[in-house]
């Protein structure tokens, strides 16, 4: 496994501080992403909390959720939260260290007062001392909340005085991305009051630990609860490593439903599903790998928006028109690009490999953050991509019709047949997961090949940009394209 050594450097650790004005929960950034371009600890919020017992809660539960391995727990781990400030509410991720669970606090514009909400992202510090004086608050009296430095640090401090080196590996990286990817493709499958939800939660097997799956589990929705099924039978939802949803415990109490969100059940192959805790102006989401011992990374989702030319021209387009939005609406892009809404998509796919674009399921669309990560390197590191490459590289594959032949290095053959716009494989790869993990080299390789030859015989064409972007594309010879003059 590829890892790196990620530095996260903050002025002072964030602190939760009473006096005689009342409580201060200062959150600490380090550098991150804002719309004039990277800064060193931006200042995303500087107001009020209307239910600072929720937040806390809240807060706590995505810290565990960074801090935990649901999978091999003998491993720690320990990443701090991301906060993105979304111009009418502030967002705080995390993704556990096992790649498994995904956790998001959305508090909205009612969960904030007194304070304007600025745009960007960063990490936030979330260490032990907060942790545990956040856990003590006990009333909802008003708590002021500053997520970025004071002012004054800003201009008397020469440098960070809190320095963590995190490992961050090339799968935590990727899972982050197919994430997104997979639960845009969620619907709302059941929503359950706040008695009923405590009750389901609760009656929970509290197992765990490797070994433990003993296959998927489904609920289906039976009046005001969910009751269990052995079958994935239609409208059920894959409840994959219940025990992974321990975290949904710290906001128990102040919940007022629980929404479970899942995709179309099309076989008794697990399933990635979103459970999201309804809070007073706030929303806190966890969305489960389809098992426990299964990381996003692997899923394979984003896989076809890299290996086309035509997305990554079409990311680069639509990254200059997004503007820090809580909700990227698809429609108002395609006018503003002159793009297909399914391109748009698309670019929103390639987007979300580098942490670009996220999705939240309670309001079916994308919002734009920049993960402060070296995301980029995703593409890069994605075996299944670094190998249909080398096929395509090595004149491995040859078209005939609907039919591809790919012969490996080692010299088996296998055939890729199109079947209503899936690619099926002869491979191994195809035969154990049925396209339920994304395409294997062998597809990846024929797509890549097909749409090269769809884009020699369309020749040059012209893009439209919106927003005063405007790139135009025209044929130069094999091989280049031309960009407002310049060659590459």
């Amino acid at each position: 496994m590829t890892r790196s050594l990620q530095a996260v450097a903050y002025r002072r650790p964030s602190v939760l501080e009473s006096s005689a004005g009342g409580r201060r929960l200062g959150l600490e950034t380090s550098r991150g992403a804002t719309p004039t371009g990277a800064e060193d600890h931006p200042r995303f919020f500087a107001g009020f909390l209307t239910s600072p017992q929720v937040a806390s809660a809240g807060l706590l539960a995505v810290a565990d959720v960074a801090a935990a391995r649901y999978y091999q727990r003998q491993l720690r781990a320990s990443l701090d939260p991301v906060v993105t400030g979304n111009g009418d509410r502030l967002r705080f991720e995390s993704f556990s260290g096992c790649g498994g669970v995904y956790a998001r606090l959305d508090v909205l514009e009612a969960g904030l007062g007194g304070g304007e909400v600025g745009h960007g992202t960063t990490n936030v510090d979330v260490n032990n001392p907060l942790r545990e004086a956040l856990s003590r608050i006990g009333s909802d009296d008003p708590l002021h909340l500053r997520v970025g430095p004071e002012e004054l640090a800003v201009t008397t401090l020469d440098g960070p005085v809190v320095e963590k080196k995190v490992p961050l590996p090339d799968r935590w990286l990727r899972g982050f991305a197919e994430a997104q990817v997979i639960a845009a493709g969620f619907d709302l499958r059941a929503e359950l009051p706040a008695a009923d939800a405590v009750r389901f939660l609760r009656a929970l097997p509290r197992g765990g630990g490797r070994g433990a799956s003993t296959g998927p589990r489904w609920v289906v929705p039976a009046g005001r609860t969910l009751r269990p099924t052995t079958r994935a039978v239609p409208g059920a939802v894959c409840l994959p490593g219940p025990e992974r949803l321990i975290a949904l415990q710290r906001v128990l109490r102040h919940a007022t439903a629980l929404r479970v969100y899942g995709p179309t059940v099309t076989g008794a192959t697990s399933t990635a599903s979103a459970w999201e805790a309804v809070l007073p102006g706030m929303r806190l989401t966890l969305t489960l790998s389809p098992d426990a011992s299964r990381g996003f990374s692997g899923e394979g989702g984003v896989l076809d928006a890299l290996a086309t030319d035509e997305a990554a021209e079409d990311a680069e387009l639509i990254s200059v028109l997004l503007a820090w939005e809580p909700r990227v609406d698809i429609a108002d892009l395609a006018t503003a690009s002159g793009l297909t809404a399914e391109r748009v998509r698309a670019a929103l796919v390639r987007l979300g490999t580098s942490g670009r674009v996220g999705y939240d399921t309670a309001e079916a669309a994308y919002f734009h953050r920049e993960l402060p990560y070296d995301a980029e390197r995703v593409e890069h590191h994605n075996p299944r991509l670094r190998s249909a490459r080398a096929l395509v590289a090595a004149g491995a594959v040859a078209l005939d019709g609907a039919l591809g032949t790919v012969t490996a290095e080692d010299g088996h053959v296998h055939r890729v047949r199109d079947e209503s716009g899936v690619l099926t494989c002869s491979c191994l790869w195809w035969a154990k997961y049925r396209g339920g993990r994304g395409p294997c080299k062998h597809a990846l390789a024929v797509r890549m090949v097909r749409r090269g030859a769809a884009a020699g015989q369309r020749g040059g064409r012209v893009v439209r940009a919106g927003a005063g972007a405007e790139q135009r594309r025209t044929h130069a010879e094999p091989g280049t394209v031309r960009i407002d003059g310049g060659v590459r």
